[in-house]
């Protein structure tokens, strides 16, 4: 998935020819850059630039001077890459593309991971990605000290209020769930999102899922419903959370909290390539 990710978005910005470089870097010139980090934080995307730039061209030497998960500040140097001139201006918006948001999506996880320090709930990322480029966002997460959740429609079963309201109630789309996953020889975990007790009542009665998602739950109100959910079930919460009360909401004991803002309301990180003449 990372090579096709990475092929089509050299096709993307590449196309028949990058004419800026052909037409004034000769094809036999030998450059040096080093990645400027311009803004204190996680980095992300080391490995990740490192396959680039060998898929591009694989005569390419990169050396890294730190890793992904790293705390940096201003001024760090990330690494250097050498080989031809015009491979390093080929693939460098590429590589600080991927590198800043990666960062960024990085950086504010493990901002947030911090802000659960000595409780036992675990950050999880949603499918809010860009389009294209989830591997790439939900390995930033784990750079970042979060975890994944369900990468993608085909790997968790998911049963939130549209497909309850659409299914009639829990306990059709429950039950339809097991008979379709039966059915089909597939062992998938379910997941069931519910939008008060009332729900939460209903699907511990039809029972057989795995995690409970409290939606738009108050500390408060997670508190009060806990203690009668099974140890046997995940439980996670979503909607609403917010840095100022993401804290309360882990107090509750909650196994995981879900923040879509992880990556799709992120700012990335400010990285610059240089290059370097000696």
């Amino acid at each position: 998935m990372i090579e096709e990710i990475i092929a089509n978005a050299l096709k993307e910005d590449i196309g028949p020819g990058d004419y800026s470089t052909l037409a004034c870097v000769p094809s036999d010139a030998k450059g040096t850059a080093k990645l400027l980090v311009k803004e204190d934080g996680i980095l992300a995307g080391m490995e990740l630039a490192e396959k680039i730039f060998h898929q591009f061209d694989s005569s390419m030497v990169f050396e890294p001077y730190l890793k992904d998960g790293d705390r940096v500040k201003k001024g760090d140097i990330a690494f250097q890459i050498s080989g031809s001139s015009q491979s390093i201006l080929s693939t460098e918006r590429l590589v600080l593309n991927f590198m800043q948001r990666m960062s960024g999506i990085a950086t504010q996880t493990n901002h947030l991971v911090k802000l659960l320090d000595g409780t036992k709930t675990k950050i999880l990322d949603t499918r809010k990605t860009t389009p294209g480029v989830r591997y790439m966002e939900k390995w930033a997460v784990r750079i970042g000290g979060g975890e994944n959740h369900r990468f993608a429609l085909y790997d968790m079963i998911m049963l939130k209020d549209n497909h309850i309201d659409y299914a009639g109630g829990i306990e059709k789309a429950i039950l339809r769930t097991k008979d379709y996953l039966k059915d089909n020889n597939l062992d998938l975990k379910i997941e069931v999102e519910v939008r008060s007790e009332a729900e939460l009542d209903e699907v511990l009665r039809v029972g057989g899922i795995d995690r409970i998602m409290l939606d738009n739950f108050s500390p408060t109100e997670i508190t009060k419903v806990l203690p009668k959910i099974p140890s046997n079930y995940e439980t996670e919460a979503s909607g609403g959370i917010t840095m100022e009360t993401i804290r309360a909401y882990a107090e509750t004991g909650i196994d995981y909290i879900s923040v879509g803002a992880l990556t799709h309301h992120v700012a990335s990180l400010d990285l610059s390539l240089k290059a370097v003449f000696e």
